[in-house]
């Protein structure tokens, strides 16, 4: 069998997430990154906390120490210290520099999941892997009237590719973790430590007042609830399942295709315009997967 639970759950991962960043754009409202990021993760956890109570009763499966501690480790690498360095980067260089250095990601799950689990990847599969990467930045790519200095444009460059090599690495110290524990209590615990590193940044009672401030401002709640749980929670547990099931280095191709449903949900529900560099893109990504797949058989 070619595809399996894991591949279909990182795809849907990729779907998932597009159609939250589509209802977060539908509600109009413009939240500060931060701001977005903290109140995504609460939601989710607090849906996490439901779901345990009613799938485990809220029992403790009785992980080793050294699991708990990875778990946490992993969510405070991945979404701690990743989302911060990201935000700083996207603030630096822009959204359409960071879309290109989001293509980092994939390859550093592969490599790192080379060294570390032992994965290893065919010719035809790396082959794959490039002609997906090509295709996504070519729909993620936009031109900028900005014109940065050079020392600003690298230095955005190096936190953007920095903070997708630290999320890649917070995902493949969780991999064996998800094989062998609770899958939920390890999602939960996960975000969890990545959770309370953003909440360090709360200490100071100026940054308490305007987040407050921020989501005083909202005035489309039920999108931005809907979008937050789509993305944080129903997204999460399908990225997730897809490295437990999957191989990391193929779970990490097919979660790229987001950009790609982003593109096409974008021009069906809120009438974006296709350009034809990104058709090309769409297609190439599309036929890298297809390469990618085909190659396991």
């Amino acid at each position: 069998m070619i595809w399996g639970i894991g591949e279909w759950c990182a795809l849907a991962c990729a779907l998932c997430w597009a159609i939250a960043v589509i209802l977060l754009k539908r509600s109009g409202e413009s939240l500060a990154p931060f701001a977005l990021n903290y109140i995504k993760n609460l939601l989710c956890l607090l849906a996490l906390a439901l779901t345990l109570g009613v799938t485990h009763g809220g029992r403790w499966p009785g992980m080793p120490a050294g699991d708990v501690l990875l778990a946490l480790f992993s969510g405070t690498l991945g979404i701690g210290l990743a989302d911060t360095l990201y935000f700083r980067a996207l603030n630096s260089i822009g959204a359409a520099r960071m879309g290109v250095a989001g293509t980092a990601f994939s390859p550093s799950v592969i490599l790192l999941a080379a060294i570390f689990l032992g994965e290893r990847l065919t010719l035809w599969q790396l082959v794959g892997v490039g002609i997906t990467i090509a295709g996504i930045a070519l729909v993620t790519y936009v031109k900028t009237a900005d014109h940065l200095d050079a020392r600003t444009l690298r230095r955005g460059a190096l936190l953007g590719v920095t903070s997708v090599a630290v999320m890649a690495a917070g995902v493949v110290i969780a991999k064996p973790i998800l094989e062998t524990q609770d899958f939920l209590w390890v999602v939960f615990l996960r975000l969890l430590g990545g959770t309370a590193v953003m909440s360090f940044a709360l200490l100071s009672a100026t940054r308490r007042a305007a987040l407050w401030q921020a989501y005083r401002g909202v005035r489309h709640w039920p999108y931005v609830i809907a979008g937050s749980l789509m993305g944080t929670y129903v997204s999460n547990l399908f990225w997730l399942a897809g490295y437990k099931y999957a191989d990391a280095s193929i779970a990490a191709v097919l979660n790229e295709l987001s950009a790609i449903f982003i593109v096409l949900l974008a021009a069906w529900l809120l009438h974006d315009r296709l350009q034809r560099r990104q058709l090309v893109g769409c297609g190439l990504a599309v036929l890298g997967v297809v390469v990618v797949v085909v190659a396991r058989a």
